[in-house]
């Protein structure tokens, strides 16, 4: 069985993990602002980071096209607007372990030759919001921010910043509109952030957990992230395992372990039941089945099976669970939260879930299904930014898979699962 990696779980179960003094003295951050910024870029991407916020783009390429000496302020933005359904990791890694993300703050905002950073944290995780401003508060207090940190004549100033509480703000050129004033809405690209980001000025927009991984690399060399993980999915991650599990809960490990591994570290599904669904990566990716329980889970394997490892939010469903239904409450959330700049995405999400409702209940016909793959297939590729893409996963694949459970609505009038139908399908 695969190991677990605790580097940025290491210390969550201690009670001043959230403190400065329980984390330590930003001795990676001491020694990246003694190297030359572009060494610190070139480490990055010679240890094979990617994104981990569900993009997997390689980390230290995204920071080399920041253009130098073109006389503009460059920005770093750190995407803490977790809000994807099934994704909890970045949120517990603020609370437990905030000064990790703050010191990789730093090192980024140093490699890139930033002066200014901003955390942008989802409005509703108040608590979050407190824990972040308080390790802010204290890394200020120690030296570690503001001017001439570690005497290195190196300046950065650090802001972190409330969000209002939308989905849509998790994509990257939404979230910098909201940083600037303006209504959540994606931007047309090109230009991308590198160039014409925050204020127009190039901007590296990165996830938490991707800054929170830096100094660890910075601290222990690219050649020891590189040495865990797959050839191309490099390093290690936070596997969010929820619902029907017998131990949910946050399993840091190398990416390329399966789900297979992850439950049997969880305890397996809860007793009496067996797997039934599952998403590798938040509900925008294509479920998986029983089937796919040996598929490694790193990005280039996930999507070879025909789904995206995404945030490796592993939301577990066992045989008690209506695929429609939850199909109908995924597709009722990307409904609620498209921000209606472009047609496909604002109608073809409100037509899912009438259509979806019907189904559930029973009252559609097979021509629905027709229906509801075609909507899909009209927002896919046409939608403005990923929120009409992510919408369509579900809908694709639980046809794909379950498509006779679907059918089972017609046959009854209603869900074979409600508690008030005399027979659950497939069991007396």
């Amino acid at each position: 069985m695969t190991q677990l990696t605790p580097v940025l779980t290491r210390n969550w179960d201690l009670p001043n993990a959230f403190t400065v003094d329980g984390y330590g003295e930003y001795a990676a951050a001491k020694k990246a602002l003694s190297t030359d910024p572009d060494a610190i870029i070139q480490m990055v991407k010679d240890s094979g980071l990617r994104g981990r916020g569900g993009a997997g783009f390689p980390t230290g390429m995204k920071w080399g096209f920041i253009p130098q000496n073109d006389g503009k302020p460059h920005y770093l933005v750190v995407n803490a607007d977790e809000s994807e359904p099934g994704t909890c990791k970045d949120i517990p890694l603020m609370m437990a372990n905030p000064h990790s993300l703050v010191e990789g703050v730093i090192i980024t905002a140093y490699a890139i030759r930033a002066n200014y950073a901003f955390i942008y944290v989802r409005g509703e995780v108040l608590h979050v919001i407190r824990r972040v401003q308080a390790a802010v508060r204290e890394a200020y207090e120690k030296g570690y921010l503001g001017s001439d940190i570690f005497g290195s004549g190196y300046d950065l100033e650090v802001v972190v910043h409330s969000g209002a509480g939308a989905y849509i703000c998790g994509e990257e050129t939404a979230l910098l509109d909201s940083l600037e004033g303006y209504r959540g809405q994606p931007r047309l690209k090109p230009p991308f952030p590198a160039v014409a980001g925050l204020y127009a000025s190039p901007t590296v927009v990165n996830n938490v957990e991707s800054i929170a991984s830096v100094p660890s690399i910075v601290a222990n060399g690219a050649d020891w992230f590189a040495g865990m993980g797959t050839e191309k999915s490099k390093g290690f991650g936070i596997f969010s395992l929820s619902g029907h599990v017998t131990r949910p809960g946050q399993y840091e490990a190398p990416l390329g372990i399966t789900l297979r591994e992850l439950l049997d570290m969880a305890g397996g599904i809860r007793e009496g039941h067996e797997l039934k669904f599952w998403t590798p990566g938040g509900s925008s990716t294509p479920i998986f089945t029983a089937e796919h329980l040996d598929v490694p889970l790193d990005f280039e394997s996930v999507g070879a099976k025909g789904s995206m490892l995404g945030t490796r939010a592993l939301q577990i469903f066992d045989d008690t669970t209506c695929v429609v239904r939850a199909v109908l409450r995924w597709t009722e959330f990307y409904a609620h939260e498209s921000c209606g700049k472009c047609t496909p995405c604002r109608e073809g999400t409100f037509w899912l879930k009438q259509v979806l409702k019907r189904l559930e209940k029973g009252q559609g016909t097979e021509d629905d299904l027709t229906t509801i793959t075609d909507i899909a297939d009209n927002i896919l590729g046409r939608s403005f930014c990923a929120l009409g893409d992510g919408a369509t996963s579900p809908i694709h694949s639980s046809v794909k898979y379950f498509r006779e459970e679907y059918l089972k609505h017609f046959e009854i009038g209603g869900c074979p699962f409600d508690p008030a139908a005399s027979t659950v399908w497939g069991k007396a």
